[in-house]
């Protein structure tokens, strides 16, 4: 009832694939994709080192959605790649740590910053 959300980047799009077409109950995963589990801080679950951000997640419940289950879901700890962090504010860097999203059969990198959360109806300076 535990697990990790290993957010990936373009060095490891390769690796999300594979892992995503592959079983592993005829794979060891992390074996044949050089992978390297880590230690998650609070879940009894495995995260990928060489994953820039990685979320562990607690399970609150699981919705039958008929060909697919939902997991819903606490945060309880995210662990972040140093190299990523910037050194004056703390804050995660999306755009250099390169993140790629799936969509309907493709891989895409995550693109340039196009606004921040309230800046649709952010008062315009005089």
């Amino acid at each position: 009832m535990e697990f990790v959300i290993n957010l990936t980047n373009r060095d490891l799009a390769f690796a999300t694939d594979w892992c995503g077409v592959n079983s592993g109950k005829k794979h060891h995963k992390f074996d044949e994709m050089k992978l390297t589990p880590g230690k998650a801080s609070i879940v009894n679950a495995p995260t990928i080192e060489e994953s820039p951000l990685c979320i562990e997640c607690r399970t609150k419940e699981i919705l039958s959605l008929g060909s697919h289950d939902m997991f819903i879901a606490d945060v309880v700890n995210i662990q972040a790649d140093d190299c990523y962090l910037d050194p004056e504010t703390g804050a995660f860097n999306m755009q250099r740590a390169g993140l790629i999203a799936y969509s309907h059969g493709k891989y895409y990198e995550l693109g340039n910053l196009i606004g921040k959360f309230g800046w649709s109806i952010q008062k315009k300076s005089k």
